[in-house]
């Protein structure tokens, strides 16, 4: 059974980090394109960033370049979330998922995780 595990929330003051884990199980996580969303109360679920399966390219959004850094750990089947700089807009539920090609829309993906909670508050 193909499985995401999303690990690494919490509670973090304004500017400080957090590093949210990805963890899969049932399936080789390094042959598919993985994506991390975040969904805010009351607003859509949005692409945050992605690498692809191939040569390691990454994308971010506008509001995270500079801030966040994805990257992959075939070894250990994870990808993981590096976000610096944090910001109450950065608050909300995160999710990973795995597809098949590069995109922002929750379409694009078919495996998701069950989410971990960011909160950005002083």
């Amino acid at each position: 059974q193909l499985q995401l595990v999303e690990s690494g929330g919490g509670l973090v003051q304004p500017g400080g980090s957090l590093r949210l884990s990805c963890a899969a199980s049932g399936f080789t996580l390094d042959y598919y394109v993985v994506a991390w969303f975040r969904q805010a109360p009351g607003k859509e679920r949005e692409g945050v960033s992605c690498i692809d399966n191939t040569v390691g390219n990454t994308y971010y959004r506008d509001s995270v370049k500079g801030r966040f850094t994805i990257s992959r750990d075939n070894a250990k089947n994870t990808v993981y979330l590096q976000m610096n700089s944090l910001d109450p807009e950065d608050a909300g539920i995160y999710y990973c998922a795995a597809g098949r090609i590069i995109g922002w829309s929750v379409d694009d993906y078919d495996s998701w995780g069950q989410g971990t909670q960011v909160t950005v508050a002083s």
